[in-house]
């Protein structure tokens, strides 16, 4: 079965709809499928769902995608970087569905392993609990949570071999895995492919039964707040 492709748009061919749900896997600007979210652009599509820890920042990762208005709904946890998803939130252009950040993790979790949900003690009390379920276990009180079955699953990786098992680096691994895990499809971008056999197999963070395919290339790697100090001297 072939999974590498020569590109991102090539990877996406016949895989993009209107309407479609798409788990995409990063943490703040590490770890972000630059170049999928890229072709994602060109292709025009809309009214996307998506479910990520946050939407980049204004003209990068996922923002380029609110620039042109072609996400509908955010599940995500974190937002404070990006002014343009805050105008489009309250004008009411942009649906947004707030996830405890562990909690979104586990959802896409459990989506990957056919868990349909989950009971969680975050956010019982507070708005996160807001038309969802509530159960007692031991005396104390749960709510509910949907594992998430997305359409597509779009990640980055540091290293994968030509069968998708993939090696994330630091805290790209926060949310690539799971995200990667509960899609229909998982295309994945990689630094660099190598053949089978060439990853040690006890380093291996997500098996290639979850990848279908796979690009290589070149990134950006943008620092999502640069902070510096003057030298002093000696």
């Amino acid at each position: 079965m072939k999974k590498v492709y020569e590109s991102a748009s090539e990877a996406l061919n016949g895989v993009l709809h209107e309407g479609m749900t798409i788990a995409a896997g990063g943490f703040g600007l590490c770890g972000i499928p630059e170049l999928l979210i890229d072709a994602i652009v060109e292709s025009g599509v809309k009214d996307l769902t998506v479910a990520s820890n946050n939407c980049g920042v204004d003209g990068f990762g996922l923002g380029k995608l609110l620039d042109t208005k072609q996400i509908k709904k955010m599940m995500s946890s974190y937002v404070g970087e990006n002014a343009e998803f805050m105008r489009q939130y309250l004008s009411g252009e942009l649906e947004l569905e707030f996830n405890p950040q562990g909690t979104l993790a586990e959802r896409m979790r459990a989506g990957g392993c056919g868990i349909p949900g989950f009971y969680t003690k975050t956010g019982v009390g507070t708005v996160i609990a807001e038309g969802k379920e509530h159960k007692d276990f031991d005396g104390q009180t749960y709510i509910l949570e949907r594992g998430i079955f997305a359409d597509l699953s779009i990640v980055k990786a540091w290293k994968a071999d030509t069968t998708g098992n993939a090696v994330f680096r630091k805290t790209a691994r926060n949310f690539n895995p799971p995200a990667a895990m509960c899609g229909k499809i998982c295309i994945m971008e990689v630094e660099e492919i190598v053949e089978p056999g060439e990853l040690d197999g006890d380093h291996i963070h997500l098996p290639g039964i979850y990848v279908h395919r796979l690009i290589q290339g070149n990134h950006e790697k943008r620092i999502e707040q640069r902070t510096t100090r003057t030298r002093e001297d000696a």
